[in-house]
């Protein structure tokens, strides 16, 4: 790979998202690190240059230009402010976003006009509530905001929201819209040309969301069923179909998504397919 410099790329240093992040990174055949107190790492093979960051300062670093690219959440490039861009969604780390208040005390967002909200997130919150002409007292909490509520501190928490139980712990319940779904994104700066060596990184990561995606599927079924069954897999671009030498038959190939796989072999088999077989995609290209 030649680029006239290396491509820095800002990952997050700990937490659930880097742990993930390093696990994609790998499965494009980019060296990470063995030891989590290292803040760099230079992949001079692959031309590129690491550097290890708080999740939340990723988007800082990538709008000002100090680095290139990063890995970071949605909600945490949104709440940033800084002039950083999604550029492609990652689909990992997914959340929810939203408002939670006591046991039925509120069911809309129109009732938190002059309400105090507690929140680790208080640019998102306030650009929410601005697009709606909601006025509120919106305080910056770092760690867990449910308690805030019990403290007297706030009257509701924004916040992101998995099961749910956390806040039940707590005596709150969620209400009103999601206010944001995030997931792991990769951002660049906005406004400025993609750097050298951007696409061809993008490329691989997008190769292992492809090969976690979809799988291959292998089948032998006759002639005349053919046509029903590619209408069932018809791959990315279109199915690879060969004669067989028995005659009459043909071996089908295609990409097919991975939920739903089972379902699809079954279907097959009602069809008349017959030697179905099922295989993982390392990485893809499309």
């Amino acid at each position: 790979m030649t680029t006239s410099r290396l491509l820095r790329v800002a990952v997050p240093n700990k937490g659930g998202l880097a742990q993930a992040t390093a696990e994609i990174l790998r499965e494009a055949e980019y060296r990470q690190r063995q030891d989590a107190k290292e803040l760099t790492l230079t992949d001079t093979e692959n031309g590129v240059e690491f550097f290890y960051l708080r999740p939340r300062d990723i988007a800082v670093y990538v709008g000002e230009g100090t680095l290139d690219v990063g890995i970071t959440g949605r909600d945490l490039l949104l709440d940033s402010g800084a002039k950083a861009e999604e550029v492609l969604s990652l689909g990992f780390g997914r959340s929810r976003f939203r408002f939670a208040g006591p046991e039925g005390a509120f069911t809309d967002v129109a009732q938190l006009d002059g309400r105090r909200i507690a929140t680790s997130y208080p640019g998102i919150v306030r650009a929410y509530l601005e697009e709606r002409a909601v006025e509120a007292t919106v305080t910056r909490l770092d760690g867990a905001v449910e308690s805030s509520v019990q403290l007297g501190v706030a009257d509701v928490v924004a916040d992101v929201v998995e099961t749910g139980s956390t806040l039940r712990r707590a005596g709150l319940e969620t209400f009103g819209e999601v206010v944001l779904e995030s997931e792991a994104v990769l951002i660049s700066r906005a406004g400025s040309g993609l750097p050298d060596g951007f696409e061809v990184f993008r490329r691989r990561v997008e190769s292992v969301l492809v090969a976690r995606s979809y799988v291959m599927m292998d089948y032998d079924i006759t002639s005349e069923n053919v046509a029903a069954a590619v209408a069932l897999t018809p791959g990315i671009e279109s199915p690879t179909v060969s004669p067989l030498h028995r005659q009459g038959w043909v071996a089908v190939r295609a990409m097919v998504p991975r939920a739903g796989a089972q379902r699809l072999m079954d279907e097959l088999f009602q069809l008349g397919a017959r030697g179905i077989l099922l295989t993982e995609i390392h990485a893809c290209r499309l």
